[in-house]
């Protein structure tokens, strides 16, 4: 078992930074790939970055490359996610989760976190 905090959610205007960050405890952090993925109101989960288990492999979206960047250290049991230029369309909930290996699908992460809120004001 796997259980992941996220935090570092807030308010920030269009154009500024904020980073997320997930904390894990449980089986060993370090054996699964990590995501993050992020939900607004009346819309599907979407899928934004995810990191091999080694944090030699990252992947992106389309709609955050360039401006996010996913990151994770072993030995502290976090992941992290840099996002930059931020846009009012970022606004949303924030999920990290854990599978065996990298995936931009939601249904194949075996562990969530409870979410963190970013919100993006124009």
């Amino acid at each position: 078992q796997v259980q992941l905090v996220e935090s570092g959610g807030g308010l920030v205007q269009a154009g500024g930074s904020l980073r997320l960050s997930c904390a894990a405890s449980g089986r060993a952090f370090n054996n699964y790939a990590m995501g993050w993925f992020r939900q607004a109101p009346g819309k599907e989960r979407e899928f934004v970055a995810a990191i091999s288990w080694d944090g030699d492999t990252t992947y992106y979206a389309d709609s955050v490359k360039g401006r996010f960047t996913i990151s994770r250290n072993n030995a502290k049991n976090t992941m992290y996610l840099q996002m930059n230029s931020l846009k009012p369309e970022d606004t949303a909930t924030y999920y990290c989760g854990g599978d065996p290996v990298p995936s931009d699908y939601y249904n194949d992460y075996e562990y969530w976190g409870q979410g963190t809120q970013v919100t993006v004001s124009s």
